[in-house]
This record gives structure tokens, C-alpha cells and sequence, in this order.
């Protein structure tokens, strides 16, 4: 009987951070970034937090497959690594780029080496966060405008694969996201 009730116990300590992160989940803040619509929406679970519109992305738009210098913004699933409030572009946050998923799928295809990719995983493993210096590129991330022309902002894509918003709306992005964030780029 004791030993009965001793694993209902453990099985509840074990299930309740479960069941905390299920409930907290819910009201997480993410961002999504869709380029159809040229723009980024803040949520808090489901529902809408905040929305920048318009956005620009990499001049050669937004793609599955990125490398070095292509200009262009990959898509998928990142998060929030690092804020830098001395950029040139009034504030950059960082994104996880390459993911592990991608440097996988790059070292399939021959885009990276064995080496190369043996390499990303033990800086990933060292330092929580991607390599900046693979073939794929690094340096993903959302920014202002800095002392970039608005009305250009406004008609072109114009970053080399960085998603841009205006100075006031990444003043106002930074108060919402924290290290961690989820943030969907497609």
C-alpha cells in the first residue's frame, strides 16, 4: 500500500510540471512573421498581442534553403538569442539561425561537410545558440531601421535576410519578447 501511494505521489510530482507548462503554453508570447502580408504579429497564446505592418525581408524574399549571402530570410521555427541595443539598426534581436534542423538537412544535401556540421554541433553545444560563420550564413535576425530612409522601408524588401520593422515598432517588440521566444518566419 505504501508503495502504491508512493508512486500516485511520484507520478503527480512528475506529471504537475507537465500539466504547468501545458497551462503556461497557452499563454506564451510568440511572434509570427508572414511574408505574404509583410507582417510580424505578437501573440499571447492565440491570441493577437500586437501587429507591425509593413515589414521588409531579404531583397531576394523569403526561402526554405538559405546560404551565405544569398539576401535572402529563411523561414522556420527560431528563437529569441540575444538583444543588441548598440546596432546600427537601433536594436537587433537575434535569432537561432541555422537551427539544428537546417544544419541536419545542410549536411544531407552536401552543403556541409561532416566536419562542418561536427563543428556546429560542438559550438552549439559549448555555447547554447548556432555558429555565425557557416555556409548557411548567420546574423538572422529582426531590427529597426537605424538611419535607413522609412519610405524605402515602406516599398522595398532591402536586408541581406534579417526581417526589419520601423525604430519604434522594434523599441516596442523588445518590451514584448524575452530570450527564448518563439518566433515563425514564413
Amino acid at each position: 500500500m505504501k508503495r502504491a501511494l508512493g508512486l500516485v505521489i511520484l507520478g503527480l510530482l512528475i506529471a504537475l510540471p507537465a500539466w504547468a507548462r501545458a497551462a503556461s503554453a497557452t499563454d506564451k508570447v510568440w511572434v509570427l512573421i508572414d511574408h505574404a502580408s509583410s507582417t510580424l504579429t505578437v501573440y499571447r497564446g492565440q491570441q493577437t498581442v500586437e501587429r507591425f505592418h509593413p515589414i521588409a525581408v531579404g531583397r531576394r524574399g523569403v526561402t526554405d534553403t538559405r546560404l551565405r549571402g544569398d539576401m535572402t530570410t529563411p523561414a522556420g521555427v527560431y528563437h529569441v538569442t540575444r538583444f543588441n541595443y548598440d546596432s546600427d539598426f537601433h536594436l537587433f534581436i537575434g535569432l537561432d539561425f541555422p537551427n539544428l534542423a537546417q544544419a541536419r538537412r545542410a549536411e544531407e544535401t552536401g552543403v556541409l561537410s561532416d566536419q562542418e556540421f561536427d563543428r556546429y554541433l560542438s559550438y552549439y553545444r559549448r555555447h547554447g545558440q548556432p555558429p555565425q560563420d557557416t555556409v548557411l550564413g548567420g546574423d538572422i535576425g529582426i531590427h529597426g531601421l537605424g538611419q535607413a530612409d522609412p519610405g524605402m522601408h515602406r516599398r522595398f524588401n532591402w536586408t541581406q535576410g534579417c526581417v526589419a520593422v520601423t525604430n519604434p515598432q522594434i523599441d516596442r517588440l523588445g518590451e514584448l519578447v524575452q530570450l527564448g521566444t518563439k518566433v515563425i518566419i514564413r
